[in-house]
């Protein structure tokens, strides 16, 4: 018998969701089911919830340090889930994945120099390079029988050209890749040829499917590791994005340093005890809800692949191996994205993100979050279908 319950439908409106309250402004209605901010609608798991309770009881809330079982629990949690051993020392603290991307663009390249990134992409990655004086270099996935694939002779290409660094999303947001171990190999070939430092974002590594397993960058081998910067938190793994707590891993101390020496000069090390309270619980004695909401996101995915495959099939679901995000195919619609975005919100009222802000290559998808309860996925693909049904077919 499971112990978690993720049928039910917690009401998130008037907590200053952005995912629930922004839709007004994000969307310009609030008849919107929403479903595209990468959180879930799941309550966190119960160790987490009262681990936050003891310590809120306390009523102190003064400046802390980063405590040893915060690291102790990280590691467990890499070694035991990933097979990684993480040292104490390799492991800095970050606000958030965003924030160390920018961090680390500051850390390690200079205005001016190439940044490579592989569209379509979780999109802070061009304001991480774009915002800090730095050149967006793209190098566009492929999109093959249904599979998005790395461009090797581009990447090497655009590596030729003096690229410093290049920042890759592991798994891949939005197009749901786990990348096998053959294609790291291949790219710690390409980082070594070309001398580029590799930032992996690894924030959705806890997140694989049934039948495939994250393998961290940096456990690839020494070489790789000595020039990839690691990040990673439990704020997707158990819906803690609120908290702001984050882990940046770095084997290598040079780089290390450098990165350490960036972030005292804008004083982001402090951290938040909340965050380190919740991520410590979570890791410590999370894995059981893990296992369980794992089920249930593949089960989610299952019901709206059979339901696009029968009620809409002009929409086409690329295959998801990592992540609760689903990268949908509308292109046979034959709608610009603007038009596509009004579809969605105006016709069929569910607020999805629009591909077009991914990049290159996102244009003709949406990107559609299914870490809800499954009436609600469900209602809002019978709005998607009555909407297709009236639009496209008196056409």
């Amino acid at each position: 018998m499971k112990k978690y319950n993720f049928d039910r439908i917690i009401p998130r409106t008037g907590t200053n969701s952005v995912k629930y309250d922004g839709v007004l402004h994000t969307f310009g209605s609030e008849d919107v089911i929403p479903l595209w901010v990468a959180d879930m609608d799941f309550r966190c798991p119960e160790p987490v919830v009262e681990a936050l309770r003891q310590r809120v009881e306390h009523g102190i809330y003064g400046y802390t340090f980063v405590p040893d079982g915060y690291y102790e629990a990280l590691a467990g949690w890499m070694e035991k889930r990933h097979r990684w051993s993480v040292r104490r020392e390799w492991v800095v603290f970050s606000p958030g994945v965003v924030a160390a991307l920018h961090l680390a663009v500051n850390a390690f390249t200079r205005p001016g120099d190439g940044v490579i990134v592989q569209p379509p992409v979780y999109f802070p990655f061009f304001s991480a390079v774009k915002e800090n004086g730095r050149r967006l270099v793209y190098n566009e996935l492929k999109l093959e029988n249904s599979r998005y694939t790395i461009n090797w002779d581009d990447l090497r290409e655009k590596a030729s050209r003096g690229a410093r660094m290049l920042l890759f999303c592991h798994p891949h947001n939005p197009a749901g890749r786990c990348w096998t171990a053959g294609e790291l190999e291949t790219l710690a070939d390409i980082c070594r040829e070309y001398d580029l430092i590799l930032l992996s974002d690894e924030i959705h590594a806890d997140l694989t499917l049934p039948g495939y397993r994250h393998l961290p960058m940096a456990a690839l081998n020494e070489e790789i590791a000595g020039r990839t910067i690691t990040c990673v938190s439990a704020s997707k793994t158990f819906n803690l994005a609120g908290l702001a707590t984050s882990a940046v891993i770095i084997s290598n101390s040079e780089l290390r340093e450098k990165f350490e020496s960036f972030c005292r000069k804008v004083h982001t090390g402090s951290g938040n005890l909340f965050g380190y309270t919740a991520a410590e619980a979570a890791y410590r004695y999370g894995e059981e809800w893990l296992n369980e909401v794992l089920e249930y996101l593949s089960e989610n995915i299952q019901f709206a692949q059979n339901f696009f495959r029968k009620h809409i099939p002009v929409i086409e679901p690329i295959p998801t191996e990592a992540t609760y995000l689903m990268w949908l195919d509308c292109r046979k619609l034959g709608l610009s994205p603007e038009q596509l975005g009004d579809f969605m919100v105006k016709q069929a009222g569910i607020g999805l993100n629009n591909g077009a802000m991914f990049g290159p290559g996102g244009e003709g998808f949406m990107r559609l979050n299914v870490a809800c309860p499954r009436a609600l996925l469900e209602r809002a693909l019978e709005r998607l279908r009555r909407a297709i049904d009236h639009d496209f077919s008196i056409r």
